[in-house]
């Protein structure tokens, strides 16, 4: 036995024993502390990691080569793709939707390989230069952290679904040193239904997040911002105008990501190739717009701090950087190429998340709505704080989070001066983004096959319940030729009140209701005169037995039948019922509500 697998296990039967000691709750709110501690060294590792290998890529003896400089972010991709086939089976799942899968449809389990995976490829590609962010892994890799932890220590589906949760606010926690935005970004995005009580498990795992955070990891990495100015209440139609734009922005964002990323991975069918062109593709744009080289943080602060002429710094058109007029548009023309840039990365073959591009694409649309306003001199907006404010319009519209929006810019800004301004454009924003995208971009593919968590808690539940389970089966089949008189003695040796009619081959043929033939029932004149394809009808609807469990009451709504047949290509499986339904609905309910 190894040295590592003697101390894994004298570790797990240290846990046993304290779990053998405490109540549930008590060892619960132990585990959060272990969960909290572990996804937040998870993610000050990847930052500190990605930092290094940043700093190495972009050292000025390296940098001085332009071609190989501009390369950089293929190679990383490269790597990511190498990594991706020879050691973690050929394929991994990207972005936070396999979150909301696992709550959704795998009782919150997630794979152990997600522990590792995400840190390693995507320290390769954002650390090489992929223009994209690392806060999506890290926040994988703590719901996967969590989730792991319950496993090993056999807590049930709710305990799980917590610890999850209690992973990916640390995770958040630590990324940003934002203890408050860690807590809501488990509980907008993920929206998990959490009692009160279990507040505190999130609350101490985000806060154990925050403080490694802040022992471990300098300014130099953190995005953090001192500099802000007070609201002004007459600026109150501009922040409304960003507010506009920035749910606008979120749209354009996430459907020229999908478009971009779909085109590269369906008709772009080898790897090389998908590699190539997004390499080349991003070399070109970065040789142009540097700032997309990489998260881009360091951008943000400059913006922050009104120094935006230090963008052109190794562009090839650095010359035009005195000229203010060129630096507006420079600045503009970035919120929309951000997009593409973060596509043909994740697209290539890269792995990263849309957190980062979107705190970027909002900073530099906050920055162009102040800088524009003030070139004509229509206002004197304070240039810094809308560079702040945007980063939550942003955020907000592309996660429907605007509550973790508002707290996360709060809390790196240090303070709560903006409080105002955050709250208008992002709710602004994340109405005018969920006017046009009813879902968030995370969750979008997912929501196209019916199974991803939304605000409406019914169809969260329903998704969790699958057709198959609540089918009952033990129905008498009959035959469409057989006699009225068959049909009498199998209602007199049934409780059924409905009956399926099939052919030779299982398929469904119709049904026969017991009110239909009541009064034919009692004319046995007619028992060997009349068959059953006489007296059955149509279901009002079929049911598939892999239907999503919201299409199942979709039908039952429509049609107003308290009763439908289910089949399986035609054959007939038996029937489902509405008050099958709700017995289940209140099981899961039960199921998915934390306490």
């Amino acid at each position: 036995m190894s040295i590592y697998s003697s101390l894994q296990k004298k570790l797990e039967e240290g846990i046993y024993l304290i779990k053998s000691k405490l109540s549930r709750r008590q060892f619960i709110l132990f585990s959060s502390i272990i969960v909290g501690a572990t996804s937040a060294f998870a993610a000050i590792l990847l930052k500190r990691f990605v930092h290094a290998i940043f700093e190495f890529a972009t050292h000025n003896r390296i940098s001085n080569y332009k071609f190989f400089y501009l390369l950089l972010p293929m190679i990383g991709i490269f790597l990511t793709v190498f990594v991706i086939g020879k050691f973690l089976g050929g394929s991994m799942s990207k972005g936070l939707a396999q979150i909301h899968s696992a709550i959704a449809k795998k009782s919150s389990f997630m794979p152990r390989r997600n522990m590792f995976d995400q840190l390693l490829t995507s320290s390769l590609t954002v650390g090489f230069g992929g223009s994209t962010g690392l806060e999506a892994p890290i926040v994988i890799t703590g719901a996967a952290f969590g989730s792991n932890y319950s496993k090993t220590y056999r807590l049930n589906y709710s305990e799980r679904t917590l610890l999850l949760a209690c992973g990916i606010s640390a995770g958040i926690a630590a990324a940003f040193n934002a203890p408050i935005a860690g807590v809501l970004f488990a509980l907008e995005v993920l929206l998990v239904d959490i009692s009160i009580s279990a507040f505190t498990p999130l609350i101490i795992a985000s806060a154990t997040g925050a403080l490694i955070s802040i022992i471990t990891l300098n300014d130099s990495i953190l995005l953090n911002f001192k500099s802000t100015q007070n609201f002004n209440y007459w600026n109150l139609p501009f922040y409304i105008l960003l507010g506009v734009f920035a749910g606008l922005v979120a749209v354009y964002h996430t459907r020229t990501f999908f478009k971009v990323e779909n085109f590269l991975s369906k008709r772009i069918r080898k790897p090389i190739w998908r590699i190539l062109l997004a390499g080349i593709v991003l070399a070109a744009l970065i040789a142009v717009f540097p700032p997309l080289f990489g998260e881009g943080y360091q951008s943000i602060k400059l913006l922050a701090e009104k120094h935006p002429e230090e963008l052109f710094n190794n562009s090839i058109i650095q010359f035009l950087s005195s000229n203010e007029l060129i630096v507006l548009c420079f600045v503009g023309i970035l919120i929309f190429l951000k997009s593409i840039a973060t596509a043909l990365t994740i697209g290539g073959g890269g792995n990263g998340g849309n957190f980062a591009p979107s705190l970027f694409i909002g900073a530099y649309l906050g920055f162009f709505v102040s800088r524009l306003v003030n070139y004509f001199k229509l206002a004197e907006l304070p240039e810094n704080n809308f560079t702040l404010v945007g980063m939550a319009g942003i955020l907000s519209g592309l996660y429907h989070a605007p509550l973790t929006s508002i707290f996360l810019i709060a809390e790196i800004t240090g303070g709560y001066s903006l409080m105002l301004p955050l709250m208008i454009v992002s709710s602004i924003s994340f109405a005018v983004s969920k006017y046009f995208e009813p879902f968030s971009m995370d969750a979008k593919n997912l929501a196209k096959k019916g199974e991803t968590f939304t605000t409406d808690k019914d169809f969260n539940v329903l998704t969790t319940i699958r057709t198959n389970e609540l089918v009952e089966k033990d129905y008498p089949l009959l035959s469409p030729f057989s006699t009225l008189r068959t049909l009498v003695e199998t209602v007199s040796q049934s409780k059924r009140n409905i009956f399926p009619v099939t052919d030779k081959n299982g398929n469904l043929m119709g049904i026969v209701l017991l009110d239909d033939i009541r009064e034919i029932m009692f004319k046995p004149d007619s028992y060997d005169s009349v068959q059953i394809k006489e007296l059955m009808r149509m279901p009002l609807a079929i049911i598939q037995v892999d239907e999503n469990m919201n299409h199942v009451m979709k039908y039952f709504d429509e049609t107003g039948a308290w009763i439908l047949p289910v089949v399986k290509d035609y054959k007939f499986v038996g029937f489902i019922s509405k008050s099958n339904v709700f017995s289940g609905y209140r099981d899961k309910l039960k199921d998915h509500t934390i306490e």
